[in-house]
């Protein structure tokens, strides 16, 4: 019976990714190259959004990494032109968007699973292991050559990529500086993560870091992100300062969009205390 309801649960999962709404994003002015991965042993994809005076200013800049950062049929231009609006209406200060075109993101950004029914989801074999290898070791050495860039780092992602955002600030909370997590697929491996939580929290982050994560009306969410939420709130570790947007009135397919705003500019600005 339990794995009858979970693989129902699954179905949905699968279902309402398969059927979110399809935008007419603007595609806007962006460099885009070839990364040959000898972690990942494939050409990865990457695009990367500058703001408009990047190239006649002086300045470095913060970085934000995007997975499902692709052109067509992923998130790249949507969150670019968010930034875009954000950067010049003065709601966040300029940031480079640096996004990676999937090929298999059910693998890269699932980690191990004990649970077999998992499996009609997400490969078992914590492919997400590699993809953050490859982000951190090969990637970021990429951008930080070609680009201004300052050590500050974030990651943003949804559904599974918001999973793989919860697993990078569990297992290694100094990866990135602040993390943004949409409806995270806390569900995988029968919620492996947040019925650790308290434990992953007392790896205190080395430097101040920030956490925002939302979730949706979907239960097989929801009850995750927010008993993830009452756990932070007493068992907070020392540098990290986070927030929990609980949007029952937001579905699955629809948080991303609903969310972003106040996601990056709590996130990105400097002055947020809590």
């Amino acid at each position: 019976m339990k794995n009858l309801i979970c693989c129902f649960f699954i179905s949905v999962i699968v279902y309402s990714c398969s059927n979110t709404p399809q935008y007419n994003d603007p595609i806007p002015p962006h460099d885009s190259f070839k990364l040959e991965s000898k972690l990942l042993n494939e050409t990865r994809v990457i695009n990367v959004w500058t703001p408009p005076n990047y190239k006649t200013s002086n300045d470095s800049l913060p970085v934000l990494y995007m997975p499902d950062g692709g052109i067509v049929m992923e998130d790249f231009p949507h969150i670019a032109n968010t930034i875009s609006k954000l950067v010049d209406n003065k709601s966040i200060d300029p940031i480079i968007l640096v996004g990676i075109e999937n090929i298999d993101r059910r693998k890269d950004l699932s980690g191990a699973s004990a649970v077999k029914a998992d499996e009609d989801y997400c490969p078992l074999t914590d492919g997400a292991k590699d993809f953050r290898a490859f982000i951190t070791d090969e990637l970021m050495v990429e951008i930080n050559s070609n680009y201004k860039t300052t050590n500050k780092t974030g990651i943003i992602g949804e559904s599974l990529a918001g999973l793989f955002v919860m697993e990078t600030f569990f297992l290694n909370p100094d990866t990135f500086d602040f993390y943004i997590a949409m409806d995270p697929s806390l569900w995988w491996n029968d919620h492996y993560l947040e019925r650790n939580s308290k434990r992953f929290l007392k790896n205190s982050p080395s430097k101040t870091t920030k956490l925002w994560f939302a979730g949706s009306d979907s239960e097989t969410i929801s009850i995750h992100t927010n008993n993830l939420a009452k756990t932070l709130e007493t068992n907070t570790p020392k540098g990290l300062i986070w927030r929990y947007s609980d949007e029952p009135k937001e579905q699955h397919s629809t948080i991303f969009r609903a969310t972003k705003e106040k996601a990056l500019i709590w996130t990105l600005n400097t002055d947020t205390k809590d």
